[in-house]
């Protein structure tokens, strides 16, 4: 059964077509993988599926139902989950109270509720031992936790990662990686947007490869990391 699907949805800012008549489809407990130089419109997918960007043509259905016209925070509260590229916890509060937080206002958990949301995440993310630290005190892969920590608090049904193996030491990827391979064997349904492929390589089950806001390749990974068009504009290589 398909969680997420996409119809022709497009988004353009003035003359440059970010998104251009995307279609795919994500079934309950799968992890896809997108891929894409920059610019390409990754991002900006994530935006739309998320709600924080509204489309300009096309249409977004979760769970069977149309959400084209929802605010994200009635998204979030419905399951759709994300992290953002560039870490953004609440600097001053506590890695629990982050947690918290996610749970109380993106998963609209109540208070007793979100306490206990917040007790299982920390052991899901390995957080445990900083859990009463300052978030702004945090190393880059314990950002990285709790940025992957506070979309989980909402309970998602489907986890959205933009890029949160970036800027990670190799040993970090992997222990993230590892990481995102229990939260994946709980059947939870991901969209992945990653740089580090061989991160993405370790858990995708699918590959959708855009370029200027088109699809250029999709399906298993490793025929797609073979395809000669995405080797030339993604890697750079001629085939």
């Amino acid at each position: 059964m398909n969680l997420l699907a996409l119809h022709d949805v497009s988004k353009s800012y003035g003359a440059v077509k970010v998104t251009d008549r995307i279609t795919l489809a994500v079934q309950q407990g799968e992890t896809l993988g997108i891929l894409g130089p920059n610019g390409a419109g990754k991002t900006t997918l994530f935006n739309l599926i998320s709600g924080d960007t509204s489309v300009d043509a096309g249409r977004v259905e979760y769970e069977g139902q149309d959400v084209t016209l929802l605010p994200p925070h009635r998204r979030c509260r419905a399951g759709i989950g994300r992290s953002y590229q560039v870490p953004q916890p609440f600097g001053h509060m506590t890695v629990f109270e982050n947690l918290v937080t996610a749970a109380c206002f993106g998963g609209g958990q109540r208070e007793a509720e979100a306490w206990e949301t917040a007790l299982e995440v920390l052991e899901k993310t390995g957080l445990v031992p900083h859990a009463n630290r300052p978030a702004g005190g945090l190393t880059l892969l314990d950002r990285k936790r709790l940025e992957l920590a506070r979309a989980l608090a909402t309970r998602p049904k489907l986890l959205l990662l933009d890029e949160i193996a970036g800027g990670l030491t190799e040993h970090e990827a992997r222990v993230l990686v590892d990481e995102l391979k229990r939260i994946k064997a709980l059947g939870m349904t991901m969209i992945w947007i990653e740089h580090v492929v061989h991160a993405l390589l370790a858990i995708a089950d699918r590959l959708f490869v855009i370029n200027f806001g088109c699809l250029l390749a999709e399906g298993e990974p490793r025929a797609v990391m073979d395809d000669p068009e995405v080797k030339r504009v993604y890697m750079g290589m001629e085939a």
